[in-house]
C-alpha cells in the first residue's frame, strides 16, 4: 500500500469537485447555528459520527469489494434528502473522473459504465482507494476526513474564520476520526457474513432537511 497515494487522495486539491460543497454549513452559517470555531467544531463532530460514519462504512465496504450495486442501493435508502442523493451522485461522477486519469482501472470503468450519470461518493471513493493500492481502512480515513475538512474550510471562506482556528478543529477532531474510522472498517468486514444491513445507518435529519432549504436558494456560494 502506498501511503503517498493516501495523501493524494485525501488533498483538497485533488479535483474531485469536493471544494464547491460546504456539507451543509453554508445553511448552518446563515441559521446561526455556526458563528465561529467552538460552534464549527460542534457542527463537525455530528457530521463525522452520523454522514461521516455512514461514508466512511460505504467506502471501506468497497474498497474490500462488496457488489457497488448493492452499496449504491444502501447509500441511496440512507439518504432520505434527494438534493443530498443528487449532490452525492454529482461528487461521485466527479471523482470517477479525476480517478480515472490518475489511477486507471478496469473496475473503475465498469463503475462509470455500471453508473453513467455517477454513483454515490462514497461508493467510488472505496473503488478508488482500490485502483491506488490502498486498504479499506485507507478509504475510511479518507471519506471520514472528507466529512470535516469541507465544512470547516467552506467556513473559512462563510465566516472569514482564521484558518488556523479551522485546523485547530480539524486537530481536536483526529482521535474521534481514528474511532469512526475503525467503526467503520469494523462494520464493512462484516457485510461478507451479515449482509449490507451490517453497514451504519445512523441520520442526521437537520442536514436533510437544511439541504432541501438549501438547494431551493437563488443566490449561494456552495453547490450544498
Amino acid at each position: 500500500m502506498s501511503r503517498a497515494a493516501l495523501l493524494v487522495l485525501a488533498d483538497g486539491r485533488f479535483p474531485a469537485g469536493g471544494h464547491a460543497h460546504s456539507g451543509g454549513a453554508e445553511a448552518a452559517v446563515r441559521a446561526g447555528r455556526i458563528t465561529g470555531a467552538a460552534s464549527l467544531e460542534d457542527f463537525c463532530r455530528g457530521r463525522l459520527h452520523t454522514t461521516g460514519l455512514v461514508s466512511a462504512s460505504l467506502a471501506a465496504a468497497a474498497a474490500l469489494g462488496a457488489d457497488p450495486v448493492t452499496l449504491d442501493a444502501a447509500a441511496d435508502a440512507r439518504t432520505p434528502s434527494s438534493a443530498l442523493r443528487a449532490v452525492a451522485r454529482r461528487l461521485g461522477r466527479q471523482l470517477m473522473r479525476a480517478a480515472r486519469a490518475t489511477w486507471p482501472s478496469g473496475e473503475l470503468d465498469s463503475l462509470a459504465r455500471e453508473f453513467p450519470k455517477g454513483a454515490h461518493q462514497p461508493v467510488v471513493l472505496g473503488l478508488v482507494a482500490r485502483a491506488a493500492g490502498l486498504g479499506a481502512q485507507d478509504a475510511a480515513y479518507c471519506a471520514a476526513y472528507e466529512s470535516v475538512s469541507g465544512p470547516a474550510t467552506a467556513v473559512v471562506r462563510l465566516l472569514s474564520l482564521d484558518p488556523f482556528d479551522a485546523s485547530a478543529v480539524l486537530a481536536r477532531l483526529a482521535p474521534e476520526l481514528d474511532l469512526v474510522a475503525d467503526r467503520a472498517g469494523e462494520a464493512a468486514r462484516r457485510v461478507p457474513s451479515d449482509g449490507i444491513e451490517a453497514l451504519p445507518a445512523v441520520s442526521a435529519p437537520l442536514l436533510e432537511i437544511t439541504a432541501e432549504d438549501h438547494a431551493t436558494w437563488p443566490v449561494r456560494l456552495f453547490a450544498s
